[in-house]
C-alpha cells in the first residue's frame, strides 16, 4: 500500500519525532487521519485543518505542529503520526539570490525570465501585466502580476479580447505558494514553447498563456526560508496569531463560495476570505480570464457550455498525481461532464495520474478557481496535482533534480494533450 506522504519527501528521510531547535522553524508533523469519503472527510476539512490533496483508502493526511494531534483527538478523530519533518539546517535566502532550495527560482527570477523570453522571441512572446499583488496594493513591497502570451504571432493574437482568432490554453502555477513544483513546470513550459520543439510547431494554431507565479506574495514567504522553504499556502493579506496569515486563493473564488471545504477562521489554511472574490489576486485572474474567453454557458449548475466553446484552463498544484475537473463543490455532474471526463482521462493516460472530480478522489471544496472558470465562462478547466505523496521526488518540496527527471516528462505530455484539445473541447 502506498505510503502517503509528506512534506518530508522534501528531505527524503523518515525520522522519529524530535524536539524543535531553539532557533529556526519547528518540526512539522504529518498525521494520518481516518476520514472516509463523505461526511467525515468534509467535517475534517470544515474544521480548518491543513488537509493534504492526498488520500490512502479511508485515510486523509493533515499537516500540523506538535499539538495538532491533540486538537484532532478533541474533535473526535483518531490521528496517528505518519512522519515527522524536523527542520533542516536553517539557511535563509540572501536577498540577491535568484534561486533557493537547490535551484528553484525566486519570484523576481520568474518575472525577469518572462521579460527575457519576450525580448529574445518578439515574433512569439508578449508579456502582459494583469494586476498587482496584495502587498503592492498596500505599498508594502509586492509584485506585478505577470502573464506571458506565446504563439506564432499574426494580427489579433495576444489581444485582450475574447474574440481572438486562435483557441487559448491558459496554464498557471503556484496559486498555492508552497507548491513549488508548479512554478518550475511553468518555467520549463515557457522555454519549451520558444525552443523550436514540437510544442513550438503547435503554436501556429493555438495561443498559450502562462502565469508561472499566481501568488507572488505567498511565494516570497516560501522562498525566504532558503534551504528550509516556508510552508506558506495562502497569500499575504491578513494577520494570524497562531498560524499562517493570508487567504486561500483556491477557496476565495465566487463559485459556491463559502460552502464545503472552507473556513471562516483567519488562521486556517482554507480560510476563504471575508467575501467571495475579495482578494486582488483572485480579481485580477478573473478579469484576465474574462478578457481571454467568451462566455458560452448559461447560468445554473446543470447548464452545459455550447459546442462551439474553445480553449482550456489548467491550474497546476501539488501533490497526489491527480487530474481533477468540476464540480469541486459537489459530486453533482456538470452539463459537460462527459467531455470534461474524457479530456481528463486523456491527460491522465499519458502521465499515469488518476482522473476524476475532487469529491470522487479526495473531498469536496468550494470557491476553487477551476469551478469559477467553468461556471462563469463554460471553458474546460482542470487542476493537476503533480507528484507523489512520498519519496525524494514527492511532497511539496521535492529535490530540484526531480523536476527534470521525474515531473517534467509527465507534465509535458499532459500539456501537449491540453494544447491539442483547445480547438474543440466539447
Amino acid at each position: 500500500m502506498r505510503t502517503a506522504l509528506a512534506l518530508l519527501a522534501c528531505l527524503g528521510l523518515l525520522l522519529s519525532p524530535s524536539p524543535a531547535p531553539a532557533e529556526g522553524p519547528p518540526a512539522t508533523f504529518v498525521l494520518r487521519v481516518p476520514a472516509p469519503l463523505g461526511s467525515e472527510a468534509q467535517r475534517l476539512l470544515g474544521l480548518g485543518y491543513d488537509v493534504l490533496e492526498q488520500r490512502d483508502g479511508a485515510d486523509l493526511f493533515v499537516v500540523g505542529g506538535a499539538h495538532t494531534a491533540d486538537k484532532l483527538r478533541s474533535d473526535g478523530f483518531r490521528p496517528a503520526v505518519e512522519t515527522v519533518m524536523p527542520p533542516s539546517q536553517w539557511a535563509p535566502r540572501s536577498l540577491g539570490d535568484s534561486t533557493y532550495y537547490g535551484g528553484y527560482r525566486t519570484v523576481t527570477a520568474h518575472i525577469a525570465h518572462l521579460d527575457e523570453v519576450a525580448k529574445a522571441h518578439p515574433n512569439l512572446a508578449t508579456v502582459v501585466d494583469y494586476g498587482d499583488s496584495w502587498r503592492k496594493t498596500q505599498g508594502a513591497g509586492g509584485y506585478d502580476l505577470k502573464a506571458i502570451c506565446i504563439t506564432q504571432k499574426r494580427p489579433g493574437d495576444c489581444a485582450l479580447t475574447p474574440t481572438a482568432p486562435k483557441p487559448r490554453l491558459f496554464v498557471m502555477g503556484q496559486l498555492h505558494a508552497r507548491e513549488i513544483t508548479t512554478g518550475d513546470m511553468a518555467w520549463r513550459f515557457v522555454d519549451d514553447l520558444v525552443s523550436g520543439s514540437d510544442l513550438t510547431a503547435l503554436l501556429g494554431s493555438v495561443e498559450v498563456w502562462v502565469v508561472p507565479i499566481a501568488n507572488p506574495d505567498g511565494v516570497e514567504i516560501v522562498e525566504s526560508g532558503g534551504d528550509s522553504p516556508v510552508l506558506q499556502r495562502k497569500n499575504a493579506n491578513g494577520t494570524c496569531s497562531n498560524g499562517q496569515r493570508g487567504v486561500d486563493l483556491n477557496r476565495n473564488a465566487g463559485s459556491h463560495w463559502g460552502e464545503v471545504g472552507t473556513s471562516t477562521n483567519r488562521c486556517s489554511e482554507v480560510y476563504r476570505g471575508p467575501r467571495a472574490d475579495s482578494e486582488v489576486e483572485t480579481q485580477a485572474l478573473q478579469s484576465l480570464w474574462r478578457k481571454l474567453y467568451r462566455d458560452t454557458r448559461a447560468p445554473g449548475d446543470t447548464a452545459a457550455a455550447s459546442a462551439d466553446t474553445t480553449g482550456a484552463v489548467v491550474s497546476m498544484h501539488s501533490y497526489g498525481n491527480y487530474v481533477l475537473f468540476p464540480w469541486g463543490w459537489s459530486t453533482q455532474k456538470t452539463g459537460n461532464d462527459a467531455a470534461l471526463r474524457r479530456m481528463a482521462q486523456d491527460m491522465a493516460a499519458v502521465s499515469g495520474f488518476r482522473a476524476g472530480q475532487p469529491g470522487e478522489l479526495l473531498y469536496n471544496a468550494s470557491g476553487a478557481t477551476d469551478d469559477w472558470v467553468y461556471e462563469d465562462l463554460g471553458v474546460p478547466s482542470f487542476v493537476w496535482e503533480i507528484g507523489a505523496g512520498s519519496g525524494t521526488c514527492g511532497g511539496f518540496f521535492p529535490a530540484y533534480s526531480c523536476q527534470q527527471e521525474v515531473h517534467w516528462p509527465k507534465v509535458r505530455s499532459m500539456l501537449v494533450s491540453a494544447m491539442k484539445a483547445t480547438k474543440k473541447p466539447y
